[in-house]
């Protein structure tokens, strides 16, 4: 007689070693800092009774995209100080320590942080990097940073940060990500922009396939040349796109709650993910903004292995996957290759 596999703890999902290549700053504020935020600053902000509702899903939520982004139009009014914008790179790098999280991708938005108080992008940046620097010597987690533009914004300021993010390279700043409204603005008017990015040494990801079909994916594989897709799940819908991205061994960096909450996937249907390992392709696991939907990466490990069924082969081999993706050179990817199977 088969007995079923006894289901594992969460406390089992939070102590693997992991990696996460696609984590947002401004998706990953501690609530309990935003009512500290609020109570020290005489400016008016969202009152504290109200913050859960406005930075965070919660189950009256309807799961749509226009929804999911409001909660980052409230946490831009936040980011009041270099000192708050140092805090919250410090914890978000604590949260992932306390994770098991051994190498940490994080990326951020320079517009975002610097909006509220009109701060230049260069020192945005800056302050950012420095804590990162410090953060990832005092919690242990290996962390490079991806400065993140907005479709929705214009070209010149995406201009500015590339050419910021140029500037900093070899000081932890590691690659570009394109982000942001992919259902009402095409990331084609970037192309030039990211083809110099590249050339300046800029390693690429590009948020596609997500609130978009899989002609987003191909867009960007082909004409923004992303060396990762963020998301990608609706890559599947086209063929042709599924065969390239299988062909090309294009990582997906998937972040299967977000995925549920943005409204990619409706409620009702299980993730895709499953699928796209069948048809071949690169899938990695993450979790996008962990504060604003209440979760660890521990917790995306347990829901691809206990819902989804992934053995936990699987989970090794996509952790591995997530490693050989990385933006490092090719000495340090190895070494957090070993590292992260001889974690197991």
């Amino acid at each position: 007689m088969n007995l079923p596999t006894p289901k594992r703890s969460s406390d089992f999902y939070q102590s693997l070693p992991k990696v996460d290549l696609h984590r947002h700053l401004e998706g990953s504020v501690r609530l309990s800092t935003l009512v500290e935020v609020r109570r020290s600053h005489s400016r008016p902000l969202p009152e504290t009774g109200r913050l859960p509702d406005l930075v965070q899903v919660n189950p009256a939520d309807e799961y749509t995209f226009e929804n999911f982004l409001s909660k980052f139009q409230t946490l831009r009014q936040f980011y009041l100080s270099p000192e708050i914008i140092d805090r919250i790179t410090r914890e978000t790098i604590a949260d992932a320590a306390a994770d098991n999280v051994r190498y940490l991708e994080l990326r951020f938005t320079p517009v975002a942080l610097s909006r509220a108080e009109n701060f230049a992008l260069a020192d945005v940046m800056d302050w950012v990097l420095a804590a990162a620097r410090e953060s990832e010597q005092q919690y242990r987690v290996k962390t490079r940073v991806i400065a993140s533009v907005n479709r929705q914004e214009s070209l010149e300021l995406a201009a500015e940060v590339v050419r910021l993010a140029a500037d900093r390279l070899g000081k932890g700043l590691v690659g570009l990500d394109l982000a942001g409204n992919e259902a009402q603005y095409s990331g084609l008017q970037f192309a030039g922009l990211f083809k110099e990015a590249r050339q300046s040494g800029l390693h690429l990801t590009i948020h596609a396939g997500e609130w978009s079909g899989a002609e987003t994916v191909r867009m960007a594989i082909e004409e923004l040349e992303a060396e990762r897709i963020g998301h990608g799940v609706r890559v599947l819908e086209d063929v042709e796109t599924t065969h390239l991205a299988q062909e090309r061994h294009i990582p997906f960096e998937v972040c299967p709650t977000s995925n549920f909450q943005s409204g990619v996937i409706p409620p009702h249907q299980l993730h895709p993910l499953p699928h796209m390992l069948a048809r071949g392709l690169n899938v990695t696991i993450h979790t996008d903004d962990p504060s604003i939907s209440k979760i660890t990466l521990g917790n995306e490990y347990e829901y691809v292995c206990e819902n989804l069924k992934l053995t936990l082969t699987s989970l090794y081999n996509r952790i591995l996957a997530a490693a050989s993706a990385a933006f490092l050179p090719v000495e340090e990817k190895y070494q957090l290759t070993l590292l992260s199977a001889k974690s197991w």
